[in-house]
């Protein structure tokens, strides 16, 4: 079988990021299965991008997803959202846990 994903590295890193709003980027690196340094460049991808922004909370950031944006593709006018709903993002959880 070939080694490859449907989902990029950025993707996945978003993905991570979704998940856990608060964390390192050793750790979204682990989970991605990258390394720190790789990890560090897509979420600064990312946040050239607009699609996170990021808040430092003592030694982690603190990520802020825009899921409004589109996402970077010809093929489909979906918003970055959609692809983390399907992902299993539940935007919801994370406003509630704030509250």
């Amino acid at each position: 079988m070939s080694d490859w994903n449907f989902i990029t590295n950025h993707g996945q890193v978003l993905a991570v990021i979704a998940m856990r709003m608060a964390t390192t980027a050793r750790e979204i690196g682990d989970a991605v299965g990258i390394t720190e340094r790789a990890a560090h460049r897509i979420i600064r991808d990312l946040e050239n991008e607009g699609y996170v922004s990021k808040t430092k909370v003592g030694r982690t950031n603190s990520y802020r997803i825009h899921a409004e944006l589109p996402l970077k593709d010809d093929v489909s006018d979906a918003a970055v959202g959609e692809l983390l709903v399907a992902l299993g993002w539940n935007p919801r959880r994370r406003r509630q846990a704030r509250s």
